[in-house]
């Protein structure tokens, strides 16, 4: 089963596991029959395929999640409504699903881009465009990265492959991201490449307009 859901408000401070417990908890309260893994440990086969970085909203995000199917004898699309109510009522205001689609249980789900918008007012937009013009301009874009959490050793990546485009409104500056096997730009890095903190955001920071590939 997939599930596409955007999450905004206080829940954007929520981690990637917390993320996943929150719908854990909402699938139980909601009765949805879900598969569990085996072991001493079982664990409900659910998976957000796009990690969420904490403090960044999400418009179009993705949840795969294995269910016993059980359609009481209903049609699966009255299934699947039933599921999307069940759940809806369970998850918190800044949590809202968007939709309920069948999924076969072969089938992964890799994201291949991703947009992320950056609210700001239009005087350092402006200022902005000149950096974004260099950063489109190089054929290369080296960056130092933290190879662990405590950030102790470092390797040298070329991020420019994963930005597809960087364009600009009168409310925003809207990047496109690349992402592959290879991996992709963090949102930290988003940040330094166009030398801009977060507090000359007029909002918090949105990622939205993913792009999926099943497998």
């Amino acid at each position: 089963m997939v599930i596409k859901f955007k999450i905004g408000g206080s829940l954007r401070f929520l981690s990637h596991a917390e993320t996943l417990r929150l719908f854990q908890r909402a699938c139980v309260r909601a009765g949805i029959d879900m598969q569990y893994s085996r072991g001493f440990n079982p664990r409900p086969k659910l998976s957000l395929p796009l990690p969420r970085t904490v403090a960044v909203a999400s418009e179009d995000d993705l949840l795969c999640l294995r269910v016993r199917r059980d359609t009481n004898g209903s049609s699966v699309i009255d299934y699947l409504s039933r599921i999307r109510d069940g759940l809806s009522g369970q998850l918190p205001k800044d949590c809202e699903v968007l939709s309920v689609e069948a999924a076969d249980a072969k089938v992964s789900f890799q994201p291949a881009s991703a947009t992320y918008i950056l609210p700001l007012r239009a005087e350092y937009i402006n200022e902005k465009k000149a950096v974004i013009e260099r950063l489109l301009a190089s054929e290369s874009i080296i960056l130092e990265r933290g190879m662990d959490a405590k950030k102790s050793k470092f390797k040298n990546v070329d991020v420019r492959p994963f930005v597809k485009s960087i364009e600009t409104d009168d409310q925003a500056i809207v990047i496109q991201c690349n992402i592959s096997s290879a991996g992709t730009i963090r949102v930290e890095e988003i940040l330094k490449l166009l030398e801009l903190d977060t507090e000359k955001l007029t909002a918090p920071m949105r990622r939205t307009y993913i792009q999926w590939q099943s497998n």
